[in-house]
């Protein structure tokens, strides 16, 4: 009895062990690392972590349409560069009736998860929706990276989700930032590659944040130059751009209603202290805002953040 009790204990207390470590994988495209497949090493982590798993990507392009269970949670993805770690896939929304929310390159349903140093690429070129990330996890952030695509390119989905995304190059053409998420970009560039539109908010009325653009640049391919901020994908959209450098590509008017004119008395649509030829302030639709230095100061990630665990992603 007391040899059964010493052999219990001694799994029980591998097992807390197991699931207390801390867990580093290496992925590698050429097969030198633990896996050459970055949907493989997702599945060989464990459920419901709580410490931290580090996967190191490896320089190299991965064609892979990758999904983060809602299970894998705490995953910190490292790259070499996002010149060099390249993760891609040509879903589109016409391929086989697939729709829009199906055509990811990566959809990230796990909580806790971060990004650094990776290109995230939707090649299905310019057909219609086409979505490289779609981000439903809570505490997403993604640093450095490069998300390309045409239409839809970023979708950061779930109302309740919290997004921040640092030093990121987002391109596309057609509301290629797009979501009822809160999101905050920092120091983002933000590029469009036809004349339509940035961001299509579908932020929900009893969300006081959507987006934040802080001090983000905003450019245009050679020839655009019809450009705007915004369109409210649902009526209570809500997007503030600050402090960034707009481009002259931005239309003076700034704001579409999405052709519904009841849009206009509940987009909430602002802007604080912007330069750049596209910055206008006296030229924007009457239905939008430019916020006071006192309002202003209410936009921080502390606050757009704010919630019982006190998470804040910045560093």
């Amino acid at each position: 009895m007391v040899k059964k009790f010493v052999f219990a204990a001694i799994v029980a207390l591998q097992s807390v062990a197991v699931i207390g470590q801390v867990r580093h994988i290496t992925v590698a495209a050429d097969g030198t690392g633990e896996f050459s497949s970055v949907q493989e090493a997702v599945f060989s982590i464990r459920a419901y972590m709580s410490d931290t798993t580090y996967m190191h990507i490896r320089a190299g392009v991965y064609r892979e349409k990758i999904v983060i269970p809602s299970w894998v949670t705490n995953l910190f993805m490292k790259g070499d560069g996002a010149g060099s770690t390249v993760i891609t896939w040509d879903d589109y929304a016409g391929l086989r009736n697939m729709g829009t929310f199906r055509t990811y390159t990566i959809w990230i349903q796990g909580s806790g998860f971060t990004a650094e140093d990776i290109t995230f690429e939707n090649s299905a070129g310019p057909v219609g929706q086409a979505v490289a990330v779609h981000a439903d996890g809570d505490r997403v952030v993604f640093r450095r990276c490069r998300l390309l695509g045409n239409q839809d390119t970023l979708l950061t989905a779930n109302q309740e989700s919290r997004q921040y995304y640092a030093e990121c190059y987002i391109e596309g053409t057609t509301d290629f930032i797009f979501g009822p998420a809160t999101v905050w970009f920092e120091r983002c560039h933000i590029h469009s590659k036809k004349n339509s539109y940035v961001t299509a908010a579908s932020t929900v009325e009893d969300h006081e944040f959507g987006y934040i653009f802080n001090r983000c640049r905003l450019t245009a391919a050679d020839g655009i130059e019809r450009v705007y901020l915004g369109r409210p994908w649902r009526p209570y959209a809500a997007t503030l751009f600050m402090r960034c450098d707009l481009g002259n590509h931005i239309l003076p008017e700034g704001w579409h209603n999405w052709d519904n004119p009841a849009n206009e008395a509940t987009a909430r649509y602002a802007e604080y202290r912007n330069t750049g030829p596209g910055a206008s302030p006296g030229t924007r639709v009457k239905w939008s805002r430019q916020l006071s230095r006192r309002e202003a100061k209410r936009y921080s990630p502390e606050t757009v953040f704010a919630r019982h665990d006190g998470w804040i992603p910045v560093r």
